[in-house]
């Protein structure tokens, strides 16, 4: 939309939104004669997807015959590809859609990163995912904060987990990356941080992080039997719907325990939770802490 205002120019372009507009309104401003033809003008309409029939109606058949000289733009948030509005404009011009998959916004993340002309690496563009979430307008502003600050710096996980807003649960990706890493100092750090940065009781965050723990163990635990058996990362994904990014990442973490460990902090973390929920007289925290070392030390 930048691009093909910047093309046509701001004198030549009428701005509306489907909130206050109707199709019959927007079929309007584009039969109207403006003063300058030069490159065209503009007749953009925001929210489209607010229309009702009558308008997508309107529209439909202003497209059989559209003004020359005139670009219509229809935008919205949640346009379907089925509906009369959008077999309409594809049937005269162009359906642009940007639906971004979840499993592919760190893709997409990495890929404003560069346009802006900003590095930042994959294990970056994953934490500003997980701390901001995958709402696509609250990523891109935080994108063009970090791009900004930034400069010819690279975006670390250090900078996205000091700088960005979190607007999605609190994450965890640096505890089990830790866990995977078999750092005891690390696991203990993020898992206080995670208590203290928490808008749950201190209770509720302990019992998440624990299901969390319990969750992540469980794939690295199913990763190493498929590497055992020969499958490959990308077709483990696959397999396991996981983004082959964390694929990878679990394969490298089940070459770092062997089976025998990842059965046992299995049923260490039942015991932790059996102990969290009323079965230990000693505080949870300390039972947490305890739990976590004997998870993540090597034996000996």
């Amino acid at each position: 939309m930048r691009r093909l205002r910047d093309r046509i120019g701001d004198d030549a372009t009428e701005h509306l939104n489907a909130r206050e507009a109707t199709g019959d309104d927007a079929v309007a401003a584009c039969n109207a004669m403006g003063l300058f033809v030069g490159n065209g003008r503009l007749v953009i309409v925001d929210e489209a997807d607010r229309w009702k029939v009558d308008d997508a109606t309107a529209v439909a058949a202003y497209l059989t015959a559209p003004a020359p000289a005139t670009v219509l733009a229809l935008v919205g948030q949640e346009i379907k590809a089925d509906s009369a509005l959008a077999k309409a404009v594809k049937k005269a011009g162009e359906l642009l859609t940007y639906d971004v998959p979840k499993r592919k916004v760190p893709e997409w993340v990495a890929e404003q990163f560069a346009r802006l002309g900003a590095k930042a690496d994959r294990d970056a563009c994953r934490a500003l995912v997980e701390v901001v979430g995958d709402d696509l307008d609250d990523l891109a502003s935080e994108i063009d904060k970090l791009a900004l600050w930034a400069g010819d710096t690279p975006v670390t996980v250090a900078v996205v987990e000091e700088l960005a807003v979190g607007r999605a649960e609190t994450p965890i990706f640096s505890l089990t990356d830790a866990w995977g890493r078999r750092d005891v100092a690390a696991v203990l750090t993020n898992t206080e941080s995670l208590l203290e940065r928490t808008h749950r009781t201190r209770s509720g965050e302990l019992l998440r992080i624990l299901a969390s723990l319990v969750a992540h163990i469980g794939r690295v635990r199913r990763i190493q039997r498929l590497a055992d058996e020969g499958v490959p990362a990308r077709d483990a994904a696959g397999k396991l719907k996981m983004h082959p990014f964390a694929a990878e990442k679990a394969y490298g973490q089940a070459g770092n325990f062997s089976a025998d460990e990842l059965s046992l902090a299995m049923v260490r973390l039942a015991e932790l939770d059996a102990a969290a929920k009323g079965g230990s007289r000693m505080p949870a925290d300390l039972e947490l802490a305890r739990a976590l070392i004997d998870v993540t030390r090597r034996a000996g």
